[in-house]
């Protein structure tokens, strides 16, 4: 087994390295993503409508299900697979900007599924947008050596044109509803639909050529709705919805009350992780209620919840009430990377620092940024840090012992402990915080990640969820674009679930 962030610099994807194999798997011409564009900027626009003026996005995902309902679909939503008694499956997230990090992923993520039955996107399949144009070179051509069907739960991105085309993609070609009557002149629903982005029409000769790449009977995958459950082996895995905003209908939150009932071990996949950067999102159901009170409840069997939307692997082991839930970030999937070195020294729900795991390692994180910022910005020999010099100055900031120990003789020196308070290192209070330049959600929108992120290390990631009756085994695996770790991906976290 090849060695991991955890062991070596040259693990983590540092220092000279033979580039992967994956680009000759991208297509010739690539379109960088650039958040700058005004035209991504405005056909991006749903998500900020529908938290101004209402989401309508519960109202349109049951009109959705009831669509597919009446074409055949099981009303309980259950996909129900005949496996063998062991058997595994795979997991990602945030897959789909169809550049050098998506692709980056694809050659362990096979290397590494090819005896799995099947595999899940959590979230974001499809970016900036989730119009069907983009589904070629973002799903169909990156995974088409894949031999098993891919599911999926559709994310905020895949939400901006009302779900049209993940619905024909992963749905059995469900049509859009029809429209709804027009609202009342001036209310809230009348400039949202005034202002609402409209799926474009989709060139069906090039959705046909792009599912002509996953042509195989065993590849095919078709799902009851965007939200849904899979029956295999010992274990029921639980698929929701979040949205736009990443909280659930009273439709699907009944539905998942109901289908999480009964002794069945559960893994949720959701959206939207229900803990993440140290802080605990439990979902809100309207109605009333949470996901979170869902998973926790003793009678529902939930041993781990499995979330997208951030770009990156966290896990928190929760003890609830005895028993031990596994609530994972698995983002990792191919979008550009969110920073991990600005979370905080952990302590949340009972879980610490010595228990919670992520990838990239904050030092990682933290070098990786300041080298990003260091192009952008054309100041190198203030922002460049080399990945000893982070590690030293986020344990130190922390007070945390790093999970890799910086070379003998690395020195923390005040250029250091600035460029890791300008990039949010620990969020300490004190007067370079108030300059804290963005690293998350943010940067994308002021920089273009794709042109910033062309060459590796990536730290891209993917999970191998192995089955038994008695266990879960759990492991993330390394994605960094170099050629080492796509002949042998290094495992940066594993756990064993028990499942009695």
């Amino acid at each position: 087994m090849s060695d991991s962030s955890r062991d070596t610099a040259q693990g983590a994807g540092w220092g000279p390295a033979e580039p992967g194999a994956y680009r000759q798997l991208m297509p010739d011409h690539v379109e960088k993503l650039s958040w700058l564009n005004p035209r991504t900027l405005w056909a991006a626009r749903n998500g900020v409508l529908a938290s101004w003026f209402g989401d309508p996005t519960g109202r349109t995902r049951s009109r959705l299900v009831a669509l597919r309902e009446a074409a055949g679909a099981p009303a309980d939503k259950v996909i129900r697979r005949e496996v063998p008694d062991r058997f595994s499956f795979m997991v990602m997230g945030d897959t789909g900007e169809g550049d050098a990090p998506q692709y980056a992923v694809v050659p362990g993520f096979l290397k590494m599924g090819q005896d799995t039955e099947f595999a899940v996107i959590a979230s974001d399949v499809n970016y900036p947008v989730g119009a069907a144009d983009g589904y070629g070179d973002k799903f169909f051509r990156p995974y088409q050596g894949y031999p098993a069907p891919i599911y999926a739960i559709p994310g905020n991105h895949d939400w901006y044109e009302d779900l049209g085309a993940f619905m024909r993609v992963f749905c059995a070609d469900t049509p859009a509803p029809a429209p709804e009557p027009r609202p009342r002149p001036l209310t809230r629903a009348w400039w949202r639909a005034l202002l609402w982005h409209r799926p474009r029409p989709t060139d069906e000769r090039r959705l046909a050529a792009a599912r002509a790449l996953r042509p195989a009977p065993a590849q095919r995958a078709e799902q009851p709705g965007p939200y849904w459950a899979l029956d295999a082996g010992p274990v029921r895995i639980v698929g929701i919805d979040t949205g736009l905003l990443g909280t659930i209908d009273a439709e699907q939150g009944a539905w998942l009350r109901e289908v999480s009932r009964g002794p069945r071990p559960k893994i949720l996949i959701t959206g939207s992780p229900l803990y993440v950067d140290g802080e605990h999102h439990p979902c809100p159901i309207e109605g009333g209620g949470t996901v979170d009170d869902v998973v926790r409840a003793a009678e529902h069997h939930y041993v781990a919840a499995i979330g997208g939307d951030i770009h990156n692997y966290q896990r928190y082991p929760v003890d609830v009430d005895g028993r031990l839930v596994q609530y994972v970030v698995a983002g990792g999937g191919g979008a550009f990377m969110h920073a991990t070195h600005t979370i905080p020294r952990v302590s949340v729900a009972g879980v610490t620092e010595r228990d919670f795991r992520c990838y990239p390692l904050r030092g990682d994180s933290l070098a990786f940024y300041s080298r990003l910022y260091g192009r952008r910005l054309r100041l190198p020999r203030l922002f460049d840090l080399t990945e000893a010099a982070a590690t030293a100055v986020v344990a130190e900031r922390l007070g945390i012992e790093p999970a890799r120990a910086p070379d003998a003789g690395t020195r923390v020196t005040r250029r250091t402990r600035l460029v890791a308070s300008l990039l949010g290192t620990g969020r300490r209070p004190g007067r370079a915080a108030r300059f804290r330049l963005p690293v998350r959600k943010i940067y994308t929108q002021l920089f273009s990640p794709s042109s910033a992120t062309y060459s590796p290390p990536f730290f891209k990631c993917f999970l191998r969820l192995d089955v038994t009756a008695d266990a879960v085994r759990l492991r993330c695996f390394a994605a960094t674009g170099n050629r080492a770790q796509e002949v042998d991906p290094p495992v940066e976290d594993e756990v064993t679930i028990p499942l009695r």
